[in-house]
Order: C-alpha cells, then sequence, then structure tokens
C-alpha cells in the first residue's frame, strides 16, 4: 500500500485525469441507470468525438512547443468545404479528394510555420488572423449553403465500421482480434520499457504493482473492444485515431524531433544553445497542426454527410480544453498525447452523460469551463507542491556548484592529497631557488635507476 500511495504521489499529473475520467464514467453511468455504457452509446461516443481528439493530438504538440493555434477549427470547416466542392462540383475522386484536402491542411499549417518560425509573429496573433480568414473563406466557398451528395466511400471515412470476418458469433470478431492484438503489443512493449530501466537502475514499479497495473490496462482495453463488438464494431475513425496515437506517442517520445520539440518548450533558449534549430522545429510543429487539422476536416465533413458552413465551431476551444485537462502545461515544456487523448475523452463523456440526463446547453458549456480551470488549477498547484518537495522543477535555495575559485581550491586540495597518499610528494618536483629544471629532472631519475633524459 505504501509503495502504491508513493507512486501516485509521484505521479500526480500523470494518473490524476485517468483517476478523474474513471470517476466521471462511474458517476454517469449510475445517474443515467446504464445508458452511458451500453454498446451503441459507446460506439457514438467514439465517433462523434473523434475529431476533437485527432486536434488535441496536434494541439497538444503546439502547447508543448509554447504556442497556441486558435484556427483549427477555421481551417477544418474550410479543408472539409474545398474538398466536398472538389467531390461535388468538379467530380474528383474521393480518395484524390482526401488527399488534395490533407495537401491544403498541410500547405495552410506551412502558411502559419512561416509567420511564427521566419517572421517571428506570436502564434495566438497568426491563428487569431487565420480563424478570421478561413470561417470567411469556407463561407465563400460554400456561397452560404450546405453541399451535401458526397460519396458513399467517402462518408464511411466518419460514419463507417470496419468489415465483418469469421464465423458468426454474435461480436464483431475483427475488433477482439484487434484488441487482442493491441493488449498483446502493450504487454510486450511495458515488459521491455520494465527491464531497460532496470538495466540502468532507474526506479521501478514493485512487480505486484507492476502486474496489476497490466491486468487493469487488459481489462479496459478488452472491456472497450468487446462494448464495440457488441454494437457494430470498430468504427473506421477509430481505426485511424489509434494509429494517430501510436504514431504520434512514438515521435514525441522515440525521436529527435520530439525531444526537440520538449527541450523548446523547456527552455528555448538553452534548446538553441545547444545547437537545436528552434525555427525549424516551430515551422514543422505548425505544420503538423494544419495537417491534422485538415484531417479533423475531412471526418467532421464524412460524419456530418455534407459540408456546412458552421462546422468546426468551437472545435479550437475544445482541442485546447484537451490538451490542458490532459496535463499540459501553459507554459509549455509538458505535456503528452496520451493525456490529450484522455482529456479528450474527459470533455467528450461530460458532454454526452449531460446530454443523456437533459441538461441544457448553456449549463453544459458552463460545466465545461469550470472543468478546464479547475485542471489548470490543479496543474498550478501540483507545479508547486513538487517544487516546495523537492520534486520535479524545484529549484534549489543555493547554487548547486561552488564558485570557481572555491571549486579550483578544493581540486587543488583532492589532488595535493592524492598525489601525498601515493608517495609522489616525498621530494620535491619543482626546482628550489639556485637548481636548474633539469638538474632537478636529472635528480628525480637517479632515485628510480632510470637514466637522465638528454
Amino acid at each position: 500500500m505504501n509503495a502504491l500511495l508513493s507512486t501516485l504521489r509521484g505521479n500526480v499529473r500523470q494518473y490524476g485525469m485517468i483517476i478523474a475520467l474513471a470517476a466521471i464514467v462511474v458517476l454517469f453511468q449510475i445517474s443515467t441507470e446504464g445508458v452511458l455504457l451500453k454498446p451503441l452509446n459507446v460506439s457514438n461516443l467514439v465517433v462523434q468525438n473523434a475529431q476533437i481528439l485527432i486536434l488535441a493530438i496536434g494541439m497538444v504538440i503546439v502547447i508543448v512547443a509554447r504556442h497556441i493555434d486558435l484556427s483549427v477549427g477555421s481551417v477544418a470547416a474550410f479543408v472539409g468545404a474545398a474538398s466536398a466542392i472538389m467531390m461535388t462540383q468538379y467530380s474528383v475522386p474521393w480518395w484524390l479528394a482526401v488527399f488534395l484536402g490533407l495537401l491544403l491542411g498541410t500547405a495552410i499549417g506551412a502558411w502559419h510555420g512561416f509567420w511564427v518560425a521566419y517572421v517571428g509573429i506570436p502564434a495566438f496573433i497568426v491563428t487569431l488572423a487565420s480563424m478570421l480568414l478561413f470561417r470567411g473563406l469556407t463561407l465563400v466557398v460554400l456561397k452560404g449553403r450546405t453541399v451535401g451528395g458526397l460519396p458513399e466511400q467517402f462518408k464511411d471515412i466518419g460514419n463507417g465500421f470496419l468489415p465483418e470476418i469469421g464465423p458468426d458469433t454474435g461480436l464483431h470478431n475483427l475488433t477482439l482480434l484487434l484488441a487482442v492484438a493491441a493488449v498483446a503489443v502493450l504487454i510486450f512493449l511495458e515488459v521491455r520499457r520494465r527491464a531497460a530501466q532496470a538495466a540502468y537502475n532507474f526506479d521501478v514499479l514493485p512487480f505486484p504493482l507492476f502486474v496489476t497495473k497490466l491486468v487493469l490496462l487488459t481489462v479496459v482495453i478488452m472491456y472497450f473492444a468487446y462494448l464495440l463488438a457488441d454494437a457494430r464494431g470498430l468504427p473506421v475513425v477509430g481505426l485511424i485515431l489509434a494509429g494517430l496515437i501510436v504514431a504520434y506517442t512514438f515521435i514525441m517520445n522515440k525521436t529527435v524531433f520530439g525531444r526537440h520539440v520538449y527541450a523548446i518548450g523547456g527552455n528555448v533558449d538553452a534548446a538553441t544553445m545547444s545547437g537545436v534549430n528552434t525555427k525549424r522545429v516551430d515551422f514543422l510543429v505548425m505544420t503538423n497542426m494544419g495537417l491534422l487539422a485538415g484531417l479533423a476536416g475531412l471526418v467532421t465533413t464524412a460524419r456530418l454527410t455534407a459540408a456546412n458552413p458552421k462546422a468546426g465551431v468551437n472545435f479550437e476551444l475544445d482541442a485546447i480544453a484537451a490538451a490542458f485537462i490532459g496535463g499540459a502545461a501553459v507554459t509549455g515544456g509538458v505535456g503528452t498525447v496520451v493525456g490529450a487523448i484522455i482529456g479528450g475523452l474527459v470533455m467528450g463523456v461530460l458532454n454526452n452523460g449531460m446530454s443523456l440526463l437533459g441538461v441544457s446547453i448553456d449549463w453544459q458549456q458552463a460545466i465545461k469551463g469550470l472543468v478546464l480551470l479547475l485542471a489548470v488549477a490543479f496543474d498550478v498547484w501540483n507545479k508547486r507542491r513538487t517544487a516546495g518537495s523537492g520534486g520535479a522543477g524545484a529549484e534549489a535555495a543555493e547554487p548547486t556548484a561552488p564558485p570557481p575559485d572555491k571549486l579550483a581550491e578544493e581540486i587543488e586540495a583532492m589532488e595535493t592529497n592524492r598525489a601525498r597518499s601515493s608517495g609522489e610528494l616525498a621530494r620535491p618536483l619543482v626546482p628550489s631557488e639556485g637548481v636548474t629544471a633539469r638538474s632537478a629532472e636529472a635528480e628525480l631519475s637517479v632515485e628510480s635507476n632510470d637514466p637522465p633524459k638528454t
């Protein structure tokens, strides 16, 4: 029990939102009399919140790099509108329209990155301008009307499900097989990471707690997969989202680019002096956000089965809230992809649960704003707590190294003591007054039975 409490205290930021998410799920499951976790509602929960979760992945990277992007909702609406126009008015194949939509989103992100990284305009101002710009362009492209009649293959991106395979078991077999594969990979990676940490003498969870953690993760994943399999199976957008989570978790944790993003967010001056190309990293961060905003726009248009001028409204606020609720720091340098997903799920469950209870939209907005405020307050409190107890991020009251003069004196004293203990100072090696350096060297050589140097 002590080990468990110590682990929780040392990882409040990491586990706090997981516990909060579990508590919210239990609360709404009880208050809705079991409707929240019915298979069909869980499936709808994934489909309805996929675009926010996609945006949250990119937004947490932007926030870690100490920026913000207010334009993602407008960019998503513009990309969705442009893709719908291409498919309906210009007979562009749906797969080519998807590719061009992603390319358009990437180009918009690169446009933001140019102004932020190479011109030096704050991202807040650049993306605020783009929020207005692309919201207006969306109205121009759509001419203020809704554009429908999209191809069925395209609509499957937002509303489709994986195909059925195997015998009729009453469940979606492919969803269960994918869940088993995910659990196997997760256990393998966790065991390998624990072994690597132990090999370098890092602190690891006690083995019983480690096994308990793996069992809980397995139960949660398999139960979630069972609920989806009992409905219509894993949504196509859910598979896309899972791939993004794996890919961006790897990028942020295992690649040079990810380490550079965290370094810049932690201390941009130190990162610059360490040789990090901060302009290039900022440019790529904003470009990536544009790509994910374009993808979210395509998913939204496919789910709504039409391009709507009002699509994407408040997407940026939901994505920012998901990142902060998931543990991202306002000052940058802290945040994870998985944390942003958890924050997005908190917002999604709140929306879904309050809708099931019949809470009006105005009160829903007020409650979500309060949750965001409490999450940021929790982050600030946690930083102060760790700093006051000497934890991560704490600043020492005194310098951690002595001043240069004092340090030199200590090193000299250590060298003198070492030399005396080894007998090297039995006779002086420095020539005294009236004795040349060559004669002193010759005398030392005679004592050691070595011929003097000529």
